[in-house]
């Protein structure tokens, strides 16, 4: 299978979920081997960030990274994206601290990536394949890694809400599937805690416009759920992002239940630092003979019409 990266630049803008500022993002192709690449730029400069487990230095509202000099927040719905629609090499280019929270979901994202195109190039593709079963525990929740040919899986959460409860998801993650189930999943949270936020100056840019919001009994935006197991949904789209931070796609079939981005980051580091048990990195095997067409990302955008947050191309 041949590494991939975008055929065309695509830009757009948007507000942060953290300051509630406009954020100006570009995604560029990359050369061969480049991976998911930052650069984030400021008044003093560009500074380049590759994601890694180690350079997650904040959980609390999404993930963010840090170099030490720079740091960009809420960059997993963009990385689910990269690495649900089957992106190798990017540059991801950001004026901000920040990425947009657009509608909440990765739909945007996966516009912008359809926008672009995928182009193939010339190397085999490398992946993080787990080589043997492993268990990960904290306070009752957990992930379980296991050999599998692909990225298969099995999400669970539970939560003391009429409205959610017991949901329980299980999918091989494809370019197709990402785009069909789980790119348009919102984020979501509780009225209380949005008061909350709101009142200590955090999470400025978070609206029912950009999240599903729930009080005690039900959901208060008007237009109601996407899907109706969108908590799950949106729940698995997050792991998606977190597990891209490991650099190289992981291969494998993960059980999760009730994990969050702080217990995503924590398996991470588990991992990374016990790879040698659990880990092997492989190249796949390039076809024979290859068509001239790309699969990778697909065309969602029937799916899209009407969605709040839809990215404005510049």
């Amino acid at each position: 299978m041949h590494q991939t990266t975008i055929r065309n630049t695509v830009r757009c803008t948007g507000i942060g979920l953290h300051g509630g500022r406009k954020v100006e993002l570009v995604l560029r192709p990359a050369p061969e081997d480049t991976g998911i690449l930052f650069a984030l730029r400021s008044g003093s400069g560009t500074s380049f960030l590759s994601p890694k487990p180690r350079l997650v230095v904040d959980t609390g509202l999404a993930t963010s990274l840090g170099n030490g000099h720079d740091q960009i927040a809420t960059v997993e719905h963009l990385l689910a994206s990269v690495r649900g629609m089957g992106i190798d090499n990017i540059r991801i280019e950001v004026q901000g601290r920040e990425l947009p929270i657009m509608d909440g979901s990765a739909a945007s994202f996966v516009y912008l990536l359809n926008q672009a195109g995928v182009r193939r190039q010339n190397k085999a593709r490398k992946v993080l394949a787990v080589t043997r079963p492993l268990s990960f525990e904290q306070d009752g929740k957990y992930i379980k890694a296991f050999p599998h040919d692909g990225f298969l899986v099995d999400y669970t959460i539970q939560f003391a809400h009429p409205l959610i409860g017991r949901q329980n998801l299980s999918m091989e993650v494809t370019p197709d599937a990402f785009a069909t189930d789980l790119a348009k999943a919102r984020t979501f949270g509780f009225l209380r805690e949005v008061e909350y936020l709101h009142a200590n100056g955090l999470a400025l840019g978070g609206t029912l416009d950009n999240a599903v919001v729930l009080d005690e009994f039900g959901v208060l935006n008007t237009d109601g759920l996407r899907y109706p197991d969108e908590f799950v949904r949106h729940k698995m789209l997050d792991f998606v992002g977190d597990m891209a931070v490991m650099g190289l796609p992981l291969q494998g079939r993960f059980e999760v239940y009730a994990s969050g981005h702080a217990m995503n980051n924590a398996f991470l580091r588990f991992v990374e630092d016990h790879a040698s048990e659990y880990l092997e990195e492989r190249t796949l095997a390039l076809p024979e003979s290859t068509p001239q067409s790309v699969p990778g990302v697909v065309p969602v955008r029937e799916g899209l019409k009407g969605l709040r947050g839809q990215p404005a191309l510049a």
